[in-house]
């Protein structure tokens, strides 16, 4: 994919919020240990440009850098090192807010050269991490693709969402809007010791039913997959999400990239017993051929060897069953997208101007993984 970086020196907050005292998120359990340091930079661009070809979305919008919920597995981990930090703990702990990214997104969707394509939040960090809550930078873009009726998609495993309901519905309504809610385990016990400051799986199941009730459209995102720890979850959480309301799915294979495998290695031994961290590593090498990552375009969102067939078997037999749609939702064939009429000129202008989509900012990183 490739991504901007707006900014080389992010500034720290000397005084972040506490992401826990926040009447829109609860914290269930011991507090992590280790302390947050949150940065605040002005990003230069809003939208990016996804160039890579397995992934159903062509413009994300991250309105954060890091993620607080600390998944051990997470493949956005290697983007911290641009900023001079490591994919560790430092991904966890040292958050970047892009505090004008509202600001920038307006005056991009106001160019000419923006046509209205759907726009995925986020596809890198959690969007409606606990941070969201304070910070309420999600919220402030989702107002602006409303004012300009721009179709949004959202992946998030954040009860934080809630908050937004009616701002979503609305979207939904006069725009299109779909949510993913990412739930890749069973119980609360295993999304704990590997998504350690995630929502709790039960509450991204109430989040789902929440959410639909709504009239929200939404969809349970099996991601990853890791073999011999969640491929035997498949058929319970598509029916758990399916009572909730969700209507598609979708379902990826664990991604190791470099700078990963080090954290998700010493999470599993701390985490899980000798003989299951054995049969995990087996598994994942056997997913990839024998090593512990598969990085080209294609090949790294499934897998090889008889188990993983069985899971895609498995998986595509309950999708049937359940009725599901799969894959990502497909974007109204009349684009709902008007700019803010500024006396009328503005849209004759627009009408008669189609242009190209924008372009990149002039200093970026590019990224494929």
């Amino acid at each position: 994919m490739l991504y901007t970086h707006s900014v080389r020196s992010p500034q720290k907050v000397y005084n972040p919020p506490n992401p826990w005292l926040d009447r829109h998120v609860d914290w269930e359990g011991e507090p992590p240990q280790t302390k947050l340091e949150v940065f605040r930079e002005q990003a230069r661009s809003a939208l990016v440009e996804n160039d890579s070809p397995d992934l159903g979305f062509n413009w994300g919008l991250n309105p954060y850098r890091g993620c607080y919920h600390g998944c051990a597995y997470c493949y956005a981990r290697p983007y911290h090192e641009y900023l001079g930090w490591g994919a560790g703990s430092d991904f966890d702990r040292k958050i970047v807010v892009k505090e004008n990214i509202a600001e920038v997104l307006r005056r991009e969707l106001m160019a000419k050269r923006w046509r209205g394509e759907r726009v995925m939040l986020s596809g890198v960090t959690d969007c409606y991490q606990p941070l969201e809550a304070s910070f309420r930078l999600t919220r402030a873009c989702l107002e602006v693709f409303l004012e300009f009726r721009n179709p949004v998609t959202i992946i998030t495993k954040s009860s934080v969402i809630r908050r937004d309901r009616d701002l979503l519905a609305q979207l939904a309504q006069e725009a299109d809007c779909f949510v993913w809610i990412s739930i890749p385990f069973a119980d609360d016990d295993t999304g704990r010791r590997i998504e350690p400051w995630a929502s709790p799986v039960s509450r991204r199941f109430e989040t789902l039913a929440h959410l639909s009730a709504a009239g929200i459209p939404t969809g349970v995102a099996l991601a990853p997959i890791i073999p011999g720890l969640n491929d035997s979850d498949v058929a319970f959480i598509l029916e758990r999400a399916r009572e909730a309301g969700a209507s598609r799915a979708f379902m990826t294979s664990v991604r190791l990239p470099a700078g990963v495998q080090d954290v998700f290695q010493l999470r599993i031994s701390e985490a899980l017993p000798a003989p299951q961290v054995r049969k995990i590593q087996n598994a994942v090498r056997e997913l990839r051929g024998g090593e512990l990552d598969e990085s080209s375009y294609h090949a790294r969102m499934g897998g090889l060897g008889e188990r993983w067939k069985a899971t895609v078997a498995l998986f595509e037999g309950h999708c049937r069953r359940l009725g599901y749609e799969q894959g990502e939702p497909e974007t109204p064939p009349e684009s709902t997208f008007r700019r803010p009429d500024a006396g009328g000129q503005l849209s004759l202008f627009e009408a008669a101007s189609p242009a190209p989509a924008p372009p990149v900012s002039p200093d970026p990183i590019r990224r494929r993984d």
